[in-house]
């Protein structure tokens, strides 16, 4: 049994703090793949920045260098709202044979018991929850408790099964980088080198004058 990873998000921009969690997690259960799949119409956030296509030409930036990891534009594709649980349907029917490994951080998983139709997502896809060496998961909440529930010491089934991760979580977040540019500061060594170039290229996130 092979698992693809899922990442998904807004990536507006993308940046380190995207990048090596998903690195580490691929190496360390042993990924054939990390798909990064960008969100049409964020549902839990503000509307994205810039347009669908420029935040995919900087994931295809970011990403060109590590052969196992790719752009899937699923969701831009589909268009309206990005629900996970509809995602994650349309894929299994792409990779029926694969086990689909959802890598979400603490802060997200300790609202996933809000998100839509989760007891579906479970059963479509196993769940890596990523969190600093040596941070436990939140248990004293609802989401602790499915997370016990289901929780494993390793993958070995198609879906249903949740482990976490103890990654180098880096500190960075889109709207800091977003507010640094706008004030005409750099987001030097916050971002890919290429990505930089990018948005300057392309003037993205400046301050409108």
């Amino acid at each position: 049994m092979e698992f693809i990873g899922i990442n998904g998000g807004t990536f507006d921009p993308i940046h380190y703090g995207h990048l090596r969690p998903a690195l580490e997690v691929m190496q360390k259960i042993g990924l054939k793949e990390v798909q990064f799949i960008p969100c049409f119409q964020p549902v839990h956030k503000e509307s994205t920045h810039v347009s669908a296509q420029q935040r995919c030409d900087m994931i295809k930036l970011a990403i060109k260098h590590q052969a196992k990891f790719t752009l899937n534009t699923i969701e831009i594709e589909r268009g309206g709202p990005s629900f996970t649980v509809d995602t994650l349907t349309l894929l299994k029917q792409q990779y029926p044979n694969e086990s689909l490994v959802l890598l979400m951080g603490t802060d997200a998983f300790s609202k996933f018991h809000t998100w839509q139709k989760w007891q579906d997502i479970i059963q479509l896809a196993n769940i890596v929850i990523m969190h600093r060496p040596g941070e436990a998961v939140p248990l004293d909440c609802t989401s602790g408790r499915i997370y016990q529930k289901y929780k494993v010491e390793s993958l070995n089934a198609m879906s249903g099964q949740m482990i976490d991760l103890g990654v180098t979580q880096l500190d960075i977040s889109s709207t800091q980088v977003r507010d640094l540019i706008e004030k005409g500061q750099s987001p030097e060594y916050l971002l890919l080198p290429c990505v930089m170039e990018y948005i300057s290229k392309h003037r993205l996130y400046q301050a409108i004058k």
